[in-house]
């Protein structure tokens, strides 16, 4: 399944990336980003291609060739052409020998990569693009059970750090019949969602037959200073972004019942997103009182929190009258977490209104405090 977004969408899977790259690096001094290209000359025969329609049509175009002669052109095409990445494994692999000089040929360390990779048609003829995030730990032979538990546990602690509700997500050892060919053990890590439990990140001990392949069976420069001479065992961790997304709007979203200004009851839905995931921290908005004077607040405020990188929505620049309890509905389906509204008053005493996405409670807070609020409240909740 491949995934567009729109604008929070978009904010959304950049939030969520932005911390499983923290999260990765974060946790050791021994994690390094890498950049590999998604398309390569590769030597597979199977996979994807990318094959130039004009040259195809060129061989296709030619009469003359016998049904053999023209099958034998577009299988010496194919097999020319570039290949797909589907995964970011192969790339870290070949990565391997320049990084170990870097770490003086010690182990443990790792290599990580995050972007688009491409799976195999599911029978609709297009291949589906998909974000991935990728570990790839090269650890000795003697401890590579271990540092799969290890890779284990954070990353489900982690996927749990950011759920209204952390037992929907779970990991289980991927029986023995699923195992991958080079694949002694693996785990999923898996979300339970409305219509069942689907992995949004797989974790494989690998071995080293991988890695010797990729360096033409050279153990020498594959063999580390680790007490004794050894190629070194792969583990890998792979995380599908597009459906880590799907994760936590599933997780995050609430239908809470509220009584409007008539006492009649309704339906509230309220997109609960973690702080740090949520697209937009806070929506600036006015009240009533002279709405020159106070868009030019709003303008300031807006400065002061793009500076400070709180993304904010400007929602004062919407011309159609639109009352506060629409605003708070729509502000609560989008998840942001406060809303802050200039009125009158802080023209007067620079008193301002603040409301909480999760609580509904409004406070009034001074126009000089709101900017240290706001990052003191997501730092806050980024370090729980």
């Amino acid at each position: 399944m491949s995934c567009c977004y729109g604008p929070l969408g978009m904010e959304l899977r950049r939030n969520l990336l932005q911390q499983w790259w923290l999260s990765v690096t974060g946790s050791t001094q021994q994690v390094f980003g890498i950049n590999t290209l998604s398309s390569s000359k590769g030597t597979a025969t199977d996979g994807l291609r990318i094959v130039e329609s004009e040259q195809l049509k060129h061989i296709l175009e030619q009469k003359e060739l016998s049904n053999q002669q023209l099958l034998q052109k577009i299988q010496t095409l194919i097999q020319r052409s570039p290949s797909l990445r589907t995964g970011f494994l192969q790339g870290a692999l070949e990565q391997f020998v320049p990084s170990l000089e870097l770490v003086n040929r010690k182990l443990p360390f790792g290599l990580a990569e995050t972007g688009l990779c491409f799976q195999p048609s599911d029978g609709s003829g297009c291949p589906a693009e998909v974000t991935q995030a990728s570990l790839v730990w090269f650890c000795p032979p003697r401890t590579s059970s271990q540092w799969l538990d290890h890779w284990n546990r954070q990353r489900l602690k982690w996927w749990r750090k950011f759920a209204l509700s952390p037992s929907d997500f779970s990991s289980s050892d991927v029986p023995e019949e699923e195992l991958e060919e080079a694949a002694s053990r693996g785990v999923r890590i898996l979300y339970r969602f409305p219509w069942g439990q689907e992995p949004v990140e797989t974790l494989w001990s690998r071995g080293s037959t991988e890695l010797l392949h990729t360096h033409n069976g050279v153990r020498a420069k594959l063999q580390c200073r680790d007490g004794r001479k050894s190629v070194p065992h792969v583990i890998s961790v792979t995380g599908n972004m597009d459906r880590g997304v799907m994760a936590f709007l599933s997780n995050s979203l609430q239908q809470l019942k509220k009584e409007d200004s008539k006492k009649k009851m309704l339906q509230r839905k309220v997109l609960k997103l973690h702080p740090v995931l949520a697209p937009v921290k806070v929506a600036l908005d006015i009240g009533r009182g002279a709405t020159v004077e106070l868009r030019q607040v709003c303008d300031g405020l807006l400065q002061e929190f793009i500076e400070a990188k709180i993304s904010t929505w400007p929602g004062y620049l919407e011309t159609m009258p639109t009352s506060m309890e629409q605003l708070n509905t729509k502000y609560d389906e989008m998840g942001v977490l406060f809303t802050v509204v200039i009125n009158e008053n802080t023209l007067e005493s620079g008193l301002l209104l603040v409301r909480s996405r999760d609580t509904t409670i409004k406070e009034t807070k001074h126009i000089s405090e709101i900017k240290s609020f706001l990052s003191t409240y997501i730092s806050a909740a980024d370090n729980l």
